[in-house]
């Protein structure tokens, strides 16, 4: 996978089209990330204790990894790798800097 915890990334389909965002989690197994402040669902939570009130929690839920793409000088780039002595680093397609 290509994009990281703490990555800044742009949504490019779906209901949330065009906003921009941090990624607070990555679920490999799913091919899914969890933005910061995006996609939210609201959800209904009981009260936990006697004398408590429920109440409406808002839920950050996943969206799917080719429906965002990383960020860079505030325009979507494509993400390739490159050696650079024994190890692999990210670089931007468009213009090569190191990610």
């Amino acid at each position: 996978m290509k994009i990281r915890k703490g990555d800044n990334v742009i949504v490019i389909s779906g209901s949330e089209k065009g906003k921009k965002g941090q990624i607070a989690r990555v679920l490999a197994e799913k091919q899914s990330v969890i933005i910061e402040g995006l996609n939210l669902l609201k959800r209904h939570q009981k009260p936990r204790k006697a004398g408590q009130k429920g109440q409406i929690v808002e839920k950050a839920m996943p969206i799917h990894i080719s429906n965002v793409s990383l960020v860079e000088g505030g325009k979507p780039i494509r993400a390739g790798r490159k050696l650079v002595g024994e190890k692999w680093i990210r670089v931007s397609r468009k213009s090569g800097k190191e990610i």
